[in-house]
């Protein structure tokens, strides 16, 4: 479904563009086509096999050993390196294959592996992460299908869902948080992680979701009187509004500690109240909960 650029599949792969003409010349590793203007133009199929053979050839094999391989043989060997403790690059490099190839076992599989190993929390940052930034290259460019995006981001939701699903329900007498987006805001996946690490840490949650009214989100606030509200400004407010936003927060809700985080948070000037925390990565949620009692 896709049409990538060489520029694409060297971002995407980490293999130089140059280096890729030279597979494809000598070694005819892939084929694109062209068009009227003699540009190459990458498929589906070409994307995975250039990512699988960099894969490959940066374990080791050579160019010409990987070039004589089936498909079979590759997908193969690609397994004997991802069940070693291998590089966290590989798993990375296979979920872009699996949501170019829309494969739902695939990439639940693959999840799976790495929360047993790792656990889930470190999954999250350490590959799923990574994994998102990596194909925003090609959701800025306009070349992924809006199937595979819309795909991937559900099966992302949905682990992310299930994990919080498997937790034990804390106490309403402990602890006590309400996660929400402002309203129009709709980039859920830091949330519902947000949303995890919470649970976990035994604090009973009330996950109000994308595009909250403010109005609500005070309603809520004077009939549970939780010690956290955690939130996200990705998208908004506007970098205009966001300081009159954070300033309504710290006086409306003065009775708990806000933690935020988001690009346009991060990217305006504003004095931050007192019961005020902007947090840059994540892993630093943990931390900032821990803090309070």
């Amino acid at each position: 479904m896709g049409q990538y650029s060489i520029k694409e599949l060297e971002k995407l792969s980490g293999i130089k563009a140059h280096t890729i003409r030279i597979w494809e010349k000598r070694h005819h590793i892939v084929a694109p086509q062209r068009t009227g203007t003699n540009i190459r133009l990458y498929s589906d199929e070409d994307l995975k096999r250039i990512i699988n053979v960099a894969l490959l050839n940066n374990h080791g094999l050579r160019i010409s050993q990987i070039a004589r391989m089936t498909p079979e043989q590759i997908s193969l060997k690609i397994k004997e390196l991802s069940d070693q403790k291998s590089p966290n690059e590989i798993y990375i490099d296979q979920l872009v294959v699996a949501m170019v190839d829309m494969d739902e076992e695939k990439f639940n599989e693959i999840v799976s592996r790495l929360s047993k190993r790792y656990g889930f929390e470190r999954t999250i940052t350490e590959t799923i992460y990574p994994f998102l930034e990596k194909i925003g290259v090609l959701w800025q460019a306009g070349t992924v299908n809006p199937a595979q995006e819309h795909f991937i981001s559900n099966l992302i939701r949905q682990q992310l869902i299930m994990a919080c699903a498997s937790l034990p329900v804390p106490s309403k007498s402990g602890r006590k948080a309400i996660l929400f987006l402002p309203e129009g805001e709709f980039h859920e996946f830091g949330l519902l992680f947000f949303n995890y690490i919470a649970r976990s840490k035994g604090i009973y949650t009330y996950y109000l979701g994308q595009s909250v009214p403010f109005a609500d989100l005070k309603a809520v606030y004077e009939i549970h009187k939780p010690q956290f509200i955690i939130t996200a400004f990705v998208s908004t407010p506007a970098a205009p509004q966001v300081k009159a936003y954070v300033e309504k927060m710290a006086h409306e809700f003065a009775g708990a500690t806000i933690i935020a985080s988001g690009n346009n948070l991060r990217n305006t000037a504003f004095i931050v109240p007192r019961n005020f925390r902007i947090i840059y990565k994540s892993t630093e949620l943990a931390g900032a909960l821990d803090g309070v009692q």
